[in-house]
């Protein structure tokens, strides 16, 4: 795998990129491309325009979402963007080697894990125990906020995407480190099943 041989496009280029290709998938209006020839093209390497951290949920596919193609996203997904030592490692290894400008966490609505963490923080089920125990401290923050139904579910789902930024920043020295270099930017965001809208809850420019 090869990262980039020159200057690329800057985060704020790229995230433009990325929501305007969420507003064709919104539409209904893919753009036309030439797999077999782009197939043939990424032999030779990969240059990803941004990493993405996201859920293994069925719905949100991230290159669907935002209406990009083979080669355009390096795509880290587990069940409620759960971070584990491997993941984390993939974004290391897309921000250090990569050299990709931009790091979106894209967290959903109506997000199963979120859910069952709010209903079940001690649920004890195989190796899913681990990823409600992920999140279950920011069920609990938004717990606190005497909130309930629907609505505690989002609230505890961008609590836990904005502590998986603290995480991100605190856990790796590399991540950490390109963004204060300003060498890598940062997007929060929460794509909506209902409209296909992804929203920006948090940036770093």
């Amino acid at each position: 795998m090869t990262g980039h041989s020159g200057p690329g496009p800057k985060a704020q280029e790229v995230w433009q990129r990325l929501s305007e290709g969420n507003t064709r998938f919104i539409q209904g209006c893919f753009q036309g491309r030439d797999l077999v020839e782009l197939r043939r093209s990424l032999t030779r390497g990969q240059s990803p325009l941004a990493a993405v951290l996201c859920c293994a949920d069925s719905r949100v596919a991230p290159e669907i979402i935002f209406d990009q193609s083979l080669g355009d996203l390096f795509v880290v997904r587990t069940a409620g963007l759960v971070l584990e030592p491997a993941g984390l490692g993939s974004l290391e290894y897309a921000v250090a080697h990569l050299q990709v400008p931009l790091l979106v966490i894209k967290g959903h609505e109506a997000c199963g894990a979120v859910s069952a963490a709010v209903q079940h923080p001690d649920l004890d089920e195989g190796h899913i125990t681990a990823v409600v125990r992920e999140i279950a401290p920011a069920a609990a923050q938004a717990q606190a906020r005497g909130l309930s139904g629907p609505e505690l579910v989002e609230a505890a789902t961008e609590a836990h995407l904005r502590r998986l930024q603290e995480k991100l920043t605190r856990e790796s020295a590399i991540i950490r480190e390109a963004l204060a270099a300003g060498r890598l930017h940062l997007v929060v965001s929460k794509y909506s099943l209902s409209n296909g809208q992804v929203e920006v809850l948090d940036r770093t420019w």
